[in-house]
């Protein structure tokens, strides 16, 4: 997929869900994987997008919050940063030591705290910067996989949402690749030249959310059109009926 057909699909999602306003500053959370790097190239390129077709101007600031993971090095996203006019910026910080005093009883990383102090370490940092917003790489797959994992360990039907302002921290998130799979993502890396790291966390490939993916993926294989009907699913809202047990006030 080229870079325009995915500015495409965040102007889908912005138009949408309103997830992008006139005078923004947005902080997009930095990992260095093929989301998160093809999120703040393609944002920088809606700049130029949202400007001349909606008259909306905004700003974008890239934000990696260094874990501490061993053997990942950054320098190639900075320069790439530097060479497309992108506001970039390295935190250093000690989480990964923190998670490992946290651990689960096998002794494996939480991967549910490692996602909450990312969000938390990048909002306090975007806030630092003077953001209003705060854009993940979360994509439709993402949002697939979390309801099924609600369904499955949680027992109710939810995901994510696209939009929603966190009171804690008082800051706005926002998910522009709501509507990109990411097969779309990986064949977009390919063909241009973005930079990407890969993640050294020793529990990458080695979760529920994995095991969910490859269930998904066969599915996907004897249902080929499932993979679309599971994301119209998330927001075809007229078309969804539970069961709806009796109470006594309604008796």
């Amino acid at each position: 997929m080229s870079i325009k057909k995915l500015v495409g699909l965040i102007r889908k999602a912005d138009k949408a869900y309103d997830l992008i306003a006139e005078g923004d500053r947005i902080a997009v959370g930095v990992s260095g994987g093929k989301d998160s790097m093809l999120l703040l190239y393609c944002l920088s390129k809606y700049q130029t997008v949202a400007k001349r077709f909606d008259n909306k101007n905004f700003e974008i600031v890239g934000i990696h919050l260094d874990m501490g993971f061993s053997n990942m090095d950054f320098k190639e996203v900075r320069a790439f940063c530097s060479k497309e006019n992108i506001e970039y910026h390295d935190v250093k910080t000690r989480l990964y030591d923190i998670l490992k005093l946290n651990n689960n009883e096998d002794n494996t990383l939480k991967c549910s705290l490692c996602s909450t102090f990312k969000k938390g370490g990048v909002i306090k940092e975007a806030k630092r910067l003077g953001c209003n917003k705060t854009a993940f790489a979360h994509h439709a797959d993402d949002a697939i996989e979390t309801l099924m994992l609600n369904m499955i360990y949680g027992g109710k039907i939810a995901t994510f949402a696209p939009k929603m302002f966190l009171t804690d921290s008082q800051m706005m998130f926002i998910r522009p690749f709501i509507y990109v799979f990411e097969n779309q993502l990986r064949q977009t890396i390919e063909e241009v030249n973005i930079p990407v790291v890969k993640s050294t966390c020793p529990n990458d490939g080695f979760t529920k959310r994995q095991d969910i993916k490859e269930l998904l993926h066969s599915i996907y294989h004897q249902y080929p059109s499932a993979k679309n009907n599971f994301l119209l699913a998330l927001h075809n809202e007229k078309q969804l009926s539970l069961w709806h047990e009796v109470q006594e006030n309604d008796k």
